[in-house]
Formats: C-alpha cells, sequence, structure tokens
C-alpha cells in the first residue's frame, strides 16, 4: 500500500447534518437519547433548522428539507455512530430509545463480531435514519449477529 502525503494533517469529524421529515419530532428524539442541548435555531419558518450539542460543541444539526424516510437501498449515509465511554451508558440510552418506541435492530446490544468487546445499540430514528451507539469494551462474549462481519454493516 503506498502512503499518501495527506492535505490535512489530522482530520476530525465536525458534526453531522441530517435531513428530516419533521423537526419538532425529530429534535426531541435527538436531545433525549444523545443528551443534546439546542444551541441555535432558525428563525425563518420556511428554512427549518437546529443546532443540537453539548456545551459550544455543535453534534447534529436537524435540516427539515425531506419527506418520506431514509432509505438504506440508495447510496449515501449508512449509519451514524456514536461512542459512548462505557457498556452501561450505552444499556442506558437503550432504556431511552426503547421508551421513545423506536425500532431496534438485533434486539439489543449486540458484539460488533464474533469476539469482539465492543459493540452497542443499532437502531432507528423517526425518519428511519440508522443510528448506533457503542462502547468500546464490555460486550466480550456478547452475541455478533453477523459472525465475524461488521454487525453495524447488516442491519
Amino acid at each position: 500500500m503506498t502512503s499518501i502525503q495527506a492535505p490535512v494533517a489530522v482530520l476530525q469529524t465536525g458534526h453531522v447534518a441530517l435531513n428530516v421529515s419533521d423537526l419538532e419530532r425529530s429534535q426531541p428524539f435527538y436531545e433525549q437519547v444523545f443528551g443534546l442541548q439546542e444551541q441555535r435555531r432558525g428563525a425563518d419558518p420556511d428554512k427549518k433548522w437546529v443546532f443540537l450539542g453539548r456545551g459550544k460543541q455543535t453534534i447534529v444539526t436537524l435540516f427539515q428539507q425531506s419527506s418520506g424516510e431514509f432509505r438504506t437501498d440508495a447510496p449515501g449515509l449508512h449509519h451514524l455512530s456514536f461512542q459512548a465511554e462505557s457498556v452501561e451508558q450505552v444499556s442506558a440510552a437503550e432504556r431511552t430509545v426503547r421508551s421513545l418506541g423506536a425500532p431496534i435492530f438485533h434486539d439489543g446490544l449486540v458484539a460488533h463480531m464474533e469476539g469482539a468487546g465492543s459493540g452497542g445499540l443499532f437502531f432507528a430514528d423517526p425518519d428511519g435514519i440508522r443510528l448506533e451507539i457503542f462502547a468500546p469494551t464490555g460486550l466480550e462474549g456478547s452475541p455478533a449477529p453477523s459472525g465475524q462481519e461488521p454487525t453495524c454493516g447488516f442491519f
């Protein structure tokens, strides 16, 4: 493999912007599941958007400019993944996701692949956008629905 000189030495994901069909439905979902807070909201009623984050860090921006549901059969986003500090935090998020009635894939917490200690919860938001909350350890010995293939790739 050839080494490539990158134009940017260090890359870090900034925020993620998602199209949603109903901002008033999606905003509370992201706030409750991820503990995000509204930072700024658009004032124009024809251009609905909100920045959600923690402190001064924007994590997710929601734009109400789509209709229908997320399509898993089209090119684009496969899923959005967030890392938690512990499997206990992922379990707490699972309780919130279940209380909101969101679809959960794999029926709960699972390992990323057979023999992995990392893993998490795979679920969908109100528009069907696939989401993951995972912990880097703590799921040793847990089921891996896709065997040696990445669990996050097949839901």
